[in-house]
């Protein structure tokens, strides 16, 4: 049930100052005396979803329901406290804000704690609550997962509904959660999924060495001896490139179309509104309002050709193992020209998964000069249970 939010004690600067979402959990449910918070998205009845934006909260009413991931997951007993903050409608990787600020990433200070679901992740790396809610469109739970030394999934696309969500282009939405563990991340799975988390392996790794290359040279460096440690685990591990002809094309046609559909979603509420962006936000809706047919056709056809070839690599099972972003978390502030260079960067490592529908884990298993980054597997459609329950095993694996 609803109630009034006590207060919250954030020195991250993590959770929305303008409102009191807060959720008392069920008696007696499986996440009974677990607190999660959901990024600034997400329904709940009789609050305004602020989407890190404030002309948006200025032009929308309070919800009347509660969005679907955030009741089942009170009604398994978890204890919502608050909302966090998220880039301006999801439009962004890093994490800052120029509206709300930037949350600090407690895991690498004077870093950004990577976005857009930026306050869910900080929250929970500096333990203000035990899980919470994000979304991921294009790499916006694993990124901040990896910046900030968490768990994170990106699910199979359509797993999870996503009722009461405020989207930004429905064909690669997908809602995710963070964890400092993997039991609790397991945990709060069953619950989402409705089934056990299985322990057990793959038939088989295929280490994606083309993503590794391009990843910079000591965060290839520092996740290898993981994956060597993690190959050992399964039956059989072995090499694959993945792309070829390189990763850009993958990235940018992903780019093409996630932006022509996010313009799409809003080009009505942004022509009459004319809301406050920041520059960078602005930009990126302006130039998807002037994509060509021809560059929307040229996109397509390469993002079935990205299809076509996650289809064969995944032809025989198993799992793609790859790093979660080439860089660990940036300074906070950078210019701009840096965080668009930035951006270009981290969406050849995450657009596999949004263009293809499949779910993707990161875990935190290493650092580079102090700072968290992640490892990802990827497995087939349908997999994610699977690759919680993989990350189980590689959780005990690694602490033994």
């Amino acid at each position: 049930m609803t109630q009034s939010a006590p207060a919250i004690n954030d020195p991250l600067d993590a959770f929305c100052k303008d409102t009191q979402a807060y959720l008392d959990g069920a008696a007696g449910g499986p996440l009974s005396g677990l607190t999660f918070a959901a990024k600034d998205i997400f329904d709940v009845a009789g609050h305004v979803t602020g989407g890190g934006n404030p002309d948006w909260k200025a032009t929308h009413q309070p919800a009347s329901e509660t969005a679907w991931v955030v009741q089942t997951l009170v009604n398994a007993g978890a204890t919502m406290i608050g909302k966090t903050h998220t880039d301006e409608l999801t439009r962004g990787i890093l994490g800052e804000n120029s509206h709300y600020g930037t949350p600090i990433n407690p895991k690498a200070p004077g870093r950004v704690p990577g976005g857009s679901s930026s306050g869910s992740a900080a929250a929970v790396a500096g333990e203000l609550v035990d899980f919470a809610l994000g979304s991921d469109t294009g790499g916006s739970v694993r990124i901040p997962a990896s910046f900030c030394g968490l768990y994170g999934l990106r699910p199979t696309h359509g797993r999870i509904p996503r009722e009461g969500l405020l989207e930004q282009a429905p064909s690669y939405d997908t809602i995710g959660w963070f964890a400092r563990d993997a039991e609790t991340f397991a945990r709060v799975g069953s619950v989402i999924f409705q089934v056990p988390v299985p322990a057990g392996r793959p038939s088989k790794l295929m280490i994606a060495e083309d993503v590794f290359e391009a990843a910079e040279g000591a965060v290839a460096d520092a996740l290898r001896p993981a994956v060597d440690r993690i190959s050992a685990l399964v039956a059989s591990s072995s090499p694959v490139r993945l792309s070829p002809a390189g990763l850009d094309p993958w990235a940018q046609q992903q780019d093409t179309l996630q932006s022509l559909e996010a313009w799409e979603m809003l080009r009505d509420w942004i022509d009459e509104v004319n809301p406050r962006f920041s520059y960078q936000v602005g930009e990126r809706y302006n130039l998807a309002s002037s994509i060509t047919n021809a560059q929307v056709e040229q996109a397509a056809v390469v993002r079935d050709s990205v299809r076509a070839r996650m289809d064969e690599v995944f032809s025989d099972g198993g799992f793609v193992c790859l790093p979660t972003s080439p860089v660990p978390a940036p300074p906070r502030g950078q210019s701009l020209s840096e965080r668009r260079g930035g951006q270009s960067r981290i969406l050849r490592f995450t657009c596999m998964g949004g263009t293809t529908g499949r779910p993707q884990i990161t875990i935190p298993v290493a650092e580079v000069y102090g700072l968290p980054v992640g490892l990802s597997f990827m497995g087939n459609r349908g997999a994610d249970e699977a690759l919680m329950g993989f990350a189980l095993e590689v959780a005990s694996a690694l602490a033994a």
